[in-house]
């Protein structure tokens, strides 16, 4: 049995205390006010570039077409409506660091569900000496999906809009949402989720059962109620997951749509849901646990990271030339935001996600070092970090981003909570499951 130790738990705790703290800093450092914002941003050197370049650009042309008297008025209506909109977008950036960090922690989580029920259903004999760590690290998936509604109910009680169909002045003044309020609505919303993590908990909640009664039955009985219930899933997974990607990210950006994009971030959480395998059995390999596990099972999980991270690849490029090259407004204009004004993070998470496992992980050799494989799954991680972070803030802050006190806070408060469930899940039973079927083989795999 697996001991949760004092220090790791308590390192949990002090990540989520820090990071809570951080968070309620990101809240009260917002601006309270639309000339609060303004001070904030001439503060910063983005208005030497940015904002004034533009007014004063704009002060220029309205003079020379329509005399002082009209630029002083359009003027002073244009800085109105600037201050509104930079002040409605840094009231977001709190709640929009908070949101790319639960999702983020959330899809390993069911990326991790998804990896464990494709070997289920595939009755995969290498991977039943790493199904506990799998269980494990699909424990969290409840409660970080809860507190994600959670993100999602609070932040729409007040004047926050991470999804702007849920502005309703918005809505009233836009057809295109007005044709989709009957989807995109924050009841019908709400339903949706509710279905989908019911969907993925109860899946997790009767696979675990079966797995745990697996251990002291006298057939196999279990073994094929969990194969049976894997395939089942696997289908109701393809369909929610694709629904859930278009409800949670897309609709962020309600004018633009990809019919990739549900196994773009599906291949994002897969990797990543691979990614925390690989490093949560190298931890409980280095403290002693987890004695059948070798070299050629960390491998293969080295392979799986590599060859998702050339499948996610493949994905982006494809989504990404089709619509550069078509060129069309309304959908380029997507990639065109992203490109101007957050060139780090965009063109940051294509090196960390494709360049850096493609020079690194395609050495044979190096996936069977512990020391290289965590190294290299924490820089997946933050590459696909920096995916949802390019996915989310561009639509709810606009150019005002930065990853400052909000987005790390974020990061901490959910990693210590991640730990902490994830771990405490490991001790409840055995980190072997000694009755199943192919246990022998995975004991014995060898590459």
């Amino acid at each position: 049995m697996y001991t949760f130790s004092n220090k790791l738990r308590m390192g949990a705790i002090i990540l989520m205390v820090v990071g809570l703290l951080g968070i309620v800093y990101g809240f009260l450092s917002a601006p309270g006010t639309p000339e609060e914002a303004m001070e904030i941003i001439a503060a910063s050197s983005h208005e030497d570039h940015g904002a004034e370049t533009h007014v004063v650009k704009h002060e220029e042309a309205v003079t020379a077409h329509h005399g002082e008297e009209a630029h002083e008025v359009h003027a002073t209506g244009h800085d109105k409506e600037h201050a509104h909109h930079v002040f409605s977008q840094l009231q977001n950036k709190p709640w929009a660091a908070l949101y790319v960090a639960a999702f983020f922690f959330m899809m390993i989580s069911l990326g991790t569900l998804a990896f464990y029920a494709i070997n289920r259903a595939a009755q995969a004999g290498w991977s039943p000496v790493l199904f506990r760590v799998m269980e494990g690290i699909t424990a969290y998936l409840l409660p970080g999906a809860v507190l994600m509604i959670v993100i999602w109910v609070v932040a729409n009680l007040g004047d926050h809009h991470l999804f702007i169909w849920t502005n309703k002045e918005v809505v009233d003044s836009d057809h295109l949402l007005q044709g989709k309020s009957s989807y995109l609505n924050m009841t019908a919303f709400i339903i949706r989720a509710v279905v989908y993590i019911g969907g993925w908990v109860a899946y997790r909640q009767i696979s675990r059962k079966f797995s745990i009664a697996q251990d002291t039955a006298e057939d196999d009985s279990y073994f094929k109620k969990n194969f049976r219930a894997s395939a089942i899933f696997l289908v109701f997974f393809l369909v929610t997951e694709s629904m859930m990607s278009w409800d949670w990210i897309m609709s962020v950006e309600p004018h633009w749509f990809s019919t990739l994009f549900g196994w773009y971030v599906f291949a994002s959480m897969f990797v990543s849901g691979i990614t925390m395998i690989a490093i949560v059995t190298l931890y409980l390999k280095s403290k002693g646990y987890l004695e059948y596990v070798n070299d050629s099972h960390i491998h293969d999980l080295g392979k799986f990271m590599f060859g998702i991270s050339i499948f996610w690849t493949y994905l982006w490029f494809s989504q990404f030339m089709l619509y550069w090259y078509s060129n069309i407004p309304e959908e380029v204009g997507y990639f065109v935001q992203r490109i101007r004004d957050y060139q780090l993070p965009f063109f940051g998470m294509i090196a960390l996600n494709f360049l850096f496992p493609l020079l690194i992980l395609m050495n044979s050799d190096f996936k069977r070092k512990s020391w290289f494989i965590i190294m290299t799954g924490c820089i997946i991680l933050f590459g696909h970090y920096l995916d949802i972070y390019n996915m989310i803030m561009p639509s709810t802050v606009g150019d005002q981003w930065f990853i400052g006190i909000p987005e790390i806070a974020s990061i901490l408060f959910f990693l210590g909570l991640f730990i902490l469930v994830v771990f405490t899940a490991l001790t409840k039973v055995p980190l072997l499951a000694k009755r199943n079927p192919f246990i022998e083989e995975s004991k014995h795999f060898h590459y």
